[in-house]
């Protein structure tokens, strides 16, 4: 197999995360990803809400998804009272606590309007249970001075505000920025589409690398999409939380770290006997993972793709993820290449027709 990760590769993923995606508006990052893909695929295509679709084989009646979540948690305007103060509504799992001293993108009509998270200087502080960060009393500051002022700018309710932080390497081998949750997964699935093509691996299904939309509120793309593609297979890349990060508990989370390999789950809507081929392909190929057991639910598009059409074998392959929904979120490279080796070396070891059912 040729080098997994490129200096085109890391470039094009530097892009791809700096770009912005929030959940329902996610069509930018889209492009950028589909463009970089188009090489490697035989045609493609975007559905009514904009979750993005590569095909290698489009022509084979066996149907493989290899699928990953495009949007990034963000923030509605949903308040702007007469001083010009901008209150917000989260669009996904955004972290309030984490917003005051945050300089934020607000993306009007007119382009993008540059404002803060701001916040009382500590001195003002005296009642510390009163003045923590709720979603009640953070707000925006644009610069302006009256409701007026910030509806020249273009900013009005429903405009959707995104964190600028961008795409660094920390110590030569962790990936860190916003929305690694999940256009890693994104990137990972577009780098197994380049491998295939570099490789010249011939595959004897139609694959379909899926990018969808808006799983941050519901894997609500995930949805649409498997009902169009109605697969025979899915395996879907999220994210899990390293949990041997400081203040995790891992009797509740469990135990995964970042440079210990991709994270297999367990759970009703994994399918066991795809998940005993991943796990065996894993072994015979000395590919680190590790191991997850969850709830009746995965809470990621695994549930949207299994329990579609008349039932879909599926599984789910995660990425060790530090300091989730934050604009600090970090990977280990090891982990990012191990999970893309893997799903090459999964996509091999399916055949065409290939019958994942205990028994008939």
């Amino acid at each position: 197999m040729s080098k997994i990760l490129t200096k085109n590769s890391i470039q094009f993923l530097e892009k791809y995360l700096n770009n912005a995606s929030p959940t329902g508006f996610e069509s930018e990052g889209q492009k950028l990803w589909l463009e970089y893909l188009k090489p490697y695929i035989d045609e493609h295509y975007v559905d009514t809400y904009g979750t993005a679709v590569a095909v290698i084989n489009p022509k084979a009646k066996y149907k493989v998804v290899i699928e990953a979540h495009a949007d990034e948690i963000s923030w509605f305007v949903h308040y702007i009272n007469k001083d010009g103060f901008i209150y917000v509504r989260r669009n996904g799992g955004s972290d309030h606590q984490i917003a005051p001293s945050k300089r934020v993108n607000i993306h009007t009509d007119k382009g993008i309007v540059p404002a803060i998270f701001g916040w009382p200087a500590i001195h003002t502080r005296k009642d510390a249970t009163e003045k923590t960060p709720k979603l009640e009393n953070i707000f925006l500051d644009c610069g302006a001075n009256s409701k007026e002022e910030v509806e020249k700018m273009g900013i009005h309710v429903g405009c959707v505000i995104t964190y600028p932080d961008e795409f660094m390497v920390l110590n030569k081998k962790y990936f860190t920025g916003r929305a690694l949750d999940n256009r890693m997964g994104g990137f990972i699935i577009a780098e197994v589409a380049r491998k295939l093509k570099e490789d010249n691996i011939k595959l004897p299904f139609g694959l379909y690398i899926v990018n969808s939309v808006q799983e941050e509120i519901g894997l609500r793309g995930a949805e649409m999409i498997a009902a169009r593609i109605k697969p025979d297979v899915a395996i879907i890349n999220d994210v899990c939380h390293d949990t041997n990060t400081p203040m995790i508990d891992k009797i509740e989370q469990g135990d995964f770290k970042s440079g210990d390999g991709p994270v297999l789950s367990y759970a009703p809507a994994v399918q066991n006997n795809l998940l005993k081929l991943i796990i065996d392909t894993a072994q015979k190929n000395k590919i680190p993972f590790q191991r997850m057991a969850l709830s009746s639910r995965t809470g990621t598009d695994t549930d949207a793709f299994a329990y579609s059409n008349e039932g879909v074998a599926s599984a789910l392959i995660s990425l060790p993820l530090k300091y989730m929904h934050t604009t600090v979120e970090t990977a280990h490279r090891d982990d990012v290449e191990n999970l893309i080796k893997l799903y090459i070396e999964v996509l091999q070891n399916i055949e065409d027709g290939h019958d994942f059912r205990y028994f008939s």
